[in-house]
């Protein structure tokens, strides 16, 4: 009798062709490795082929395996574009969407539309890799994220960068610094006090140093940390004042800390949604996609911004 396939067998060899890794496409669809590997074998059987090439390290496709992968992933897209068309046929739909995010991102962008994505599709899992800006850009480029959010990406060939959000760098301080009571306050007044910073691996630094390299009066750092939350934590104990962007702030009034605008010059940052470039999204991660670029923030304006 002829072995037959059916769809779960074709989902798993859609995930190893794109993984390259037996172990991590079977945690990718939540089946044991001795399961997954049954799953490849009857799909091998029943159309008389062999589609990988596996040694005790490597996965390859073979060629007859790279043309049947680009043919199931296209159908499996379409199959998944028709159902999360069909109202409570929506619902059910189980499927996996990884979204990479600088951290500010995550925090102001991501909580609103993940919960509206969420009612409307409750089965599908959305995995969230937070990380640095350059981080996120590798993930993107790599495959290993769906799509993300980031401030880097838009001078990349490889890569489509859509604007969500331009936002300006303010200067975080505690409420009882002297340049909390000011409206705004340039970069050279920065250079009399303690300054902290984030490290020159970090996307921000790279924008600051940019913007600032022909200034006369840059501030100098006094103490350094990778991530912009760390150096609040700094700032909020005392240890000095820091240039971060808007959003990273505290969304509502904060009960130490304020944030006054950066001028001469301003710096600004854009931040949008980054996919590869001519690869098109499932359709369970072009609808996340779409709800976030859709997304218009404005942040509400904060007392400590204002003179007293």
């Amino acid at each position: 009798m002829t072995q037959k396939f059916d769809l779960a067998d074709m989902q798993a060899f859609a995930a190893v062709a794109e993984l390259q890794s037996f172990r991590a496409a079977a945690e990718a669809i939540h089946l044991s490795q001795p399961a997954f590997s049954r799953r490849i074998d009857k799909l091998e059987e029943a159309l008389g082929v062999r589609l990988l090439d596996r040694t005790t390290r490597r996965v390859t496709l073979t060629a007859v395996g790279r043309d049947f992968a680009r043919k199931t992933r296209q159908w499996l897209d379409d199959l998944d574009g028709m159902l999360l068309g069909l109202g409570d046929v929506a619902a059910s739909r189980m499927g996996e969407v990884t979204i990479a995010c600088v951290p500010s991102a995550v925090y102001y962008f991501l909580p609103q539309v993940m919960k509206q994505y969420h009612e409307q599709f409750p089965r599908i899992r959305v995995k969230v890799h937070d990380a640095s800006a350059n981080e996120v850009l590798v993930a993107v480029a790599q495959g290993d994220a769906d799509f993300g959010l980031n401030f880097l990406g838009s001078q990349e060939a490889d890569i489509e960068f859509k604007t969500v959000l331009t936002e300006r760098f303010v200067v975080a301080c505690r409420r009882d610094h002297p340049l909390a009571r000011k409206r705004k306050v340039t970069w050279a007044d920065l250079s009399r006090y303690d300054f902290v910073s984030v490290g020159k691996t970090s996307g921000n630094r790279m924008l600051m140093d940019l913007a600032l390299a022909n200034a006369p009066n840059r501030p100098q750092c006094s103490f350094e940390a990778n991530h912009v939350t760390t150096l609040l934590g700094m700032v909020e104990a005392g240890l000095g004042i820091a240039a971060v962007p808007r959003l990273a702030m505290p969304t509502h009034e904060h009960a130490t800390l304020a944030s006054v605008p950066l001028a001469d010059p301003v710096i600004t940052r854009q931040m949008g949604l980054i996919k590869r470039r001519g690869r098109s999204l499932s359709p369970a991660a072009q609808q996340l996609y779409d709800l976030l670029a859709q997304m218009r923030a404005v942040r509400p304006r904060r007392k400590a911004a204002a003179a007293k």
